[in-house]
């Protein structure tokens, strides 16, 4: 990493977290007023586009969107890979209003946590999944009833750029219980925003958002077969952009 570099990067967290204490502290006295979708715009579009912005002049990273007119005007679930801090930024901004689940310690974060938990986010406890999934199901049914987009990174944890984590049932299970579709979402972030690490990459960000995709039928095996499609297109996407190596039957064949 350059000089150069490395004060860039320190600049942009030091904008980063002094503007987000000032918005917390902001949100925590003049949201409270508002209505939810006016609430959620103030909390989190407008801060988070500011972040997006600094990351581009900062950082020098941009972004590429294909398949915009792919999203349904009902909100549905939203299943997309992760990989790194910066999809949690674009998606919250890209559409509004959304809720994503999240560990239930980061609402006890001053400020931070405390604006967090006016935005109706379903926060679990890690450490109980049985009843985390159980959350799910229940507090996600009744956002998607209001018309909020529920968020979902079905791996559960960042993966780093060149892996894929295996995709848990909530996020199908909840769709299909709602008689919604899910929309998948890949993306390369984590190749210029590392899981680890401070450093950064300048480049594009490629962002493909896919046709929403529906069960066919209900129950546990509409459930795992939704599951099964969403993360086959998820890999799929990932190897066109690059993002993972090609299957070792692809590899055998072009070595001979």
């Amino acid at each position: 990493m350059s000089i150069l570099q490395a004060i860039r990067i320190f600049l942009f967290y030091l904008l980063l977290g002094t503007s987000s204490l000032l918005w917390c502290t902001l949100s925590f006295f003049i949201a409270p007023f508002l209505p939810f979708s006016a609430r959620y715009r103030f909390i989190n579009v407008y801060w988070c586009r500011f972040a997006l912005v600094l990351v581009r002049i900062f950082l020098n990273i941009k972004v590429k969107v294909s398949g915009a007119e792919n999203i349904p005007k009902q909100p549905c679930v939203i299943l997309s890979n992760h990989q790194s801090t910066w999809e949690t930024f674009f998606l919250s901004a890209y559409f509004s209003p959304l809720s994503q689940v999240l560990k239930r310690e980061l609402l006890y974060v001053p400020f931070f946590g405390w604006a967090m938990a006016m935005l109706r986010p379903i926060a679990i406890d890690r450490d109980n999944p049985k009843a985390a999934l159980r959350q799910v199901a229940s507090e996600g049914d009744k956002l998607l009833k209001d018309g909020v987009w529920v968020l979902i990174f079905p791996e559960g944890t960042r993966v780093p750029f060149g892996q894929i984590g295996k995709f848990s049932r909530g996020g199908t299970a909840l769709a299909v219980n709602a008689g919604l579709p899910v929309l998948p979402i890949a993306h390369n972030a984590g190749k210029f925003w590392p899981k680890q690490g401070w450093n950064k990459r300048a480049g594009t960000i490629e962002v493909v958002i896919g046709a929403p995709m529906y069960a066919e039928g209900t129950g546990p095996r509409a459930i795992a077969e939704l599951n099964d499609r969403a993360a086959a297109w998820n890999e799929q996407t990932q190897r066109a952009m690059g993002s993972l190596p090609a299957p070792a039957s692809d590899a055998a064949q072009s070595i001979a």
